[in-house]
């Protein structure tokens, strides 16, 4: 489980209450709450192409990761295994874009997301505005932390979204990439 992702993503629409939103989350006792500008690049190389899976390098005030996500027609359950850059030498975005360029990138592209972030113990709560260019979506995401199988963390993403209001039968089946950059991984 170290190395896996278990998520829901709902896109939102216009009417979405986030006073409401927030109101229910506070109820369920967060044990901390952060608001963050995140800056994602995404990269996708030939063979990621072929083998399903995209590289995210995140840069923010709290982590500096390059990442590998696969890509499924379901993102609800996919592997995602961060490398730990670190702050001490600032964001390394040229490094990065050498060490990646080496691995013949067919594909790149950035967003930035602002969100608000509700720490629980079993659970990551995020809604955010992803932008890249002209076009914008905004989401909300719960992730599973810390539990010992698939099974216990559906349990608790389901817990938490009905406490908030959301039906997982409507969450999203796109990746963020898919849904902002629609057909670049196919």
């Amino acid at each position: 489980m170290r190395f896996i992702e278990i998520e829901h993503k709902f896109v939102l629409d216009a009417d979405f209450d986030l006073v409401l939103f927030t109101r229910a989350l506070e109820a369920l006792r967060p044990h901390r709450v952060d608001a963050l500008q995140v800056r994602d690049r995404y990269f996708l190389t030939g063979d990621g192409r072929a083998r399903h899976y995209v590289l995210r390098h995140r840069f923010d005030r709290e982590l500096h990761q390059l990442t590998i996500k696969s890509l499924a027609s379901d993102p609800q359950v996919r592997d995602e295994i961060n490398l730990d850059l670190g702050h001490h030498k600032g964001d390394q975005a040229a490094v990065v874009d050498a060490f990646v360029g080496r691995m013949g990138v067919v594909w790149r592209g950035d967003l930035l997301k602002a969100l608000d972030v509700w720490y629980f113990a079993d659970c990551e709560v995020v809604h955010y505005v992803a932008t890249s260019g002209d076009r914008a979506l905004r989401c909300v995401e719960f992730e599973a932390t810390g539990q010992a199988s698939v099974p216990d963390a559906l349990t608790v993403i389901d817990r938490y979204e009905r406490a908030t209001g959301f039906d997982p039968a409507t969450r999203s089946r796109q990746s963020l990439v898919d849904l902002l950059f629609p057909g670049v991984l196919r």
